[in-house]
């Protein structure tokens, strides 16, 4: 014969059971939004145009680093584009470049006031629409309702297809975020059943009906996506969400069978299975069927015990074997649990007491890469340290999230600084060795240069256009021939001076003369044949030699300018770089400062995080022995009541 439990502990426990269901009704029905994560892809705002003609170099470094994904580099750029005046043809690109990097970053402030500079009449309105569009999902994101509200409400018209869904389900969570939830179930209702994001837009509207107090309705919504099809590992995320809503809210509803029924659904190993399994086991202790309730809840207790709802497993345990009248069974769970609350709470302790030591953020990033920024950003993986085990709830919050970004960024920022120290130090040392090769160089460009004769060389071309001309003008075919010509020419020339004095009544002379005739017509002819050519050609030579004398004269007056310049332009860089290491240094100094205070809010967090976690094990230790010690006083003096019809099965239990 068994045992049964005190009226006072069976009363508390019930109540705690009924506080736990309503919590987490509250929690699911009311708290959980889901948002795709195909809307969170990691990725910069499309605000650029596809298929644009790159005119300025310095824009083409920036998309560089662009395209790579790595925009603290080109935003760097940008600025420093923007700044020097290098970018006459994509001024309005690169601002809105510069703001979408920004945006990607987070920093929304600043983004948003280039946005606005920029947002005019002359901006395209599908350019307008895409930046008020990702403005308001960054402030969403940040928490900053109102200005996402008034972003979305900016948008004229309808973005493309792929975003004007996402456009409708970001604006009606920012409705949810303001509690105006018959606004959202209206923008939420009107999205088709087609479209990709109406498993996500259905589940919202099922939680602003429940906020709406239409209970019949949220079902009904929240059951069709409850029953949908699954394709993807987030859609069956979704459906397990639906269907661990609806079942806590039947158990609220005193409707244990359609609560079991629907709990049923959620998948065994899937992240919502620990709800699912401990409201499947009070599903069944409301029908008094203890026996079954066991099943879900024993496998609940060999789960890890970070979790709650396992946690309230090992009280749920002995509850039923108290309810079958296994009362030795009860005692042990109850005794087993109070054991494992302590030893859990003592490791909390462990935890706190590393977390105010300040090694929580450098444990939690140890094996981030670190080749990322931005609100994109997330943690992928959480390592196993005393300071970390306890902390999956609470790197799912908003506001711890956010603040690890922040830290995470200003690390990132801290190392950039480090290596433009080092790159300072190094641009020093490129000062010195300018100044050194300066100082080598000048001689011997100065004994290059004396051997030049440039005005002699410019003297010497006026002269040969001068010479063309007036072969042009009297055209002397004579004059452009070629050397084999010339000379040919100069010997006709001196046998005819010499045939001149010869006896004119001798045979040979005249006939020498008719030879040398001949000679003279043939030569004379070919040259002038050929003299257009030659002309066009030696204007064209002259032409080149007028273009590379007027280069040399170019290169001269630059190396002459160089020579004054060039120590000049050294000495002006030597000072910025000895005015940046200041102001790196003090930048570094901030930094830390930042850094530190960001580490000691994010202790603070998790600190308060795992106090709360505490208080909840030492109140699930505390009914487990008011339990225990009800059991242990009815054992000592209350009278043994009958077993109840149920004792038949405990034999099989015990």
């Amino acid at each position: 014969m068994g045992i049964g439990i005190s009226e006072l502990s069976v009363s508390t426990l019930v109540n705690f059971r009924r506080f736990a269901m309503h919590a987490a009704c509250l929690g699911l029905c009311l708290g959980l939004v889901s948002f795709p994560a195909d809307a969170r892809k990691k990725s910069p705002p499309k605000l650029l145009a596809s298929g644009q003609v790159i005119q300025d170099l310095y824009y083409g470094d920036v998309l560089f680093y662009f395209y790579q994904g790595d925009y603290f580099q080109a935003v760097t750029r940008v600025d420093a584009a923007l700044t020097l005046g290098r970018l006459p043809h994509h001024d309005t690109e690169a601002q809105l470049l510069r703001g979408g990097i920004y945006l990607s970053l987070g920093q929304h402030e600043e983004s948003g006031r280039i946005f606005k500079e920029l947002l005019n009449e002359n901006t395209p309105d599908d350019i307008r629409n895409r930046v008020w569009f990702y403005l308001a999902k960054v402030w969403y994101t940040r928490g900053y309702l109102t200005d996402a509200e008034h972003a979305l409400n900016a948008i004229a018209g309808k973005l493309t297809p792929e975003l004007e869904s996402e456009r409708q389900i970001l604006h009606a969570e920012v409705l949810m975020g303001q509690d105006r939830f018959a606004e959202a179930a209206t923008i939420l209702a009107a999205l088709p059943h087609t479209d990709r994001y109406a498993p996500y837009a259905r589940f919202n509207l099922g939680v602003a009906m429940v906020r709406q107090e239409k209970p019949d309705e949220a079902i009904r919504v929240l059951d069709e996506v409850g029953k949908m099809p699954v394709p993807t590992e987030e859609l069956a995320a979704l459906r397990d969400k639906a269907n661990l809503a609806l079942g806590f809210a039947f158990l609220k509803d005193n409707r244990p069978l359609d609560a079991a029924d629907k709990l049923r659904r959620v998948r065994l190993q899937g992240p919502q299975s620990n709800k699912a399994l401990l409201g499947v086991g009070w599903a069944d202790a409301a029908e008094h069927r203890y026996q079954s309730a066991l099943v879900p809840w024993q496998e609940l207790h060999g789960r890890n015990l970070l979790d709650a709802a396992v946690q309230e497993s090992y009280l749920a345990v002995p509850y039923a074997y108290a309810q079958l009248s296994a009362t030795r069974q009860a005692a042990e769970k109850y005794a087993t649990a109070i054991d494992a609350f302590n030893e859990e709470s003592a490791r909390i302790d462990q935890s706190i007491e590393a977390i105010r030591s300040g090694n929580l953020l450098e444990t939690i990033l140890k094996n981030d890469p670190g080749d990322s920024v931005g609100w994109y950003w997330q943690l992928q993986q959480l390592p196993d340290a005393p300071e970390t085990r306890y902390l999956f709830h609470l790197l799912a919050t908003h506001d711890f999230q956010e603040a690890l970004k922040n830290y995470r960024d200003l690390k990132l920022m801290q190392g950039n600084l480090a290596r433009w120290s080092l790159a300072a130090k190094a641009f020093q040392s490129m000062i010195e060795a300018r100044r050194v090769a300066y100082a080598q160089r000048v001689p011997r460009i100065d004994e290059l240069l004396s051997q030049i004769d440039l005005p002699g060389l410019e003297s010497r071309k006026i002269e040969i256009g001068s010479r063309l001309a007036e072969i042009e003008r009297s055209e002397d075919v004579t004059a452009l021939a070629t050397e084999h010509e010339a000379e040919q020419w100069n010997k006709v020339q001196q046998l005819e001076a010499a045939l001149q004095g010869a006896d004119p009544s001798d045979p040979n002379t005249a006939d020498m003369q008719d030879k040398l005739r001949l000679i003279r017509g043939t030569l004379f002819w070919n040259m002038s044949a050929s003299y257009k050519a030659r002309l066009w050609h030696t204007r064209k030579e002259h032409r080149e030699l007028d273009v590379a004398v007027k280069e040399a004269r170019r290169r001269w007056t630059l190396i002459e300018r160089a020579r004054v310049d060039s120590p000049k332009q050294t000495d002006a860089f030597a000072v910025r770089v000895d005015d940046l290491q200041p102001r790196i240094e003090t930048l570094i100094l901030k930094l830390e400062d930042a850094g530190k205070a960001q580490d000691r809010y994010l202790a603070e967090i998790a600190i308060r995080e795992l106090n709360q976690q505490k208080q909840r094990l030492a109140a699930y230790g505390l009914q487990a022995q008011f339990a225990l010690a009800s059991i242990y006083d009815k054992a000592a003096n209350g009278p043994r009541p009958s077993p109840p019809p149920a004792s038949q099965a405990v034999e099989g239990v015990r």
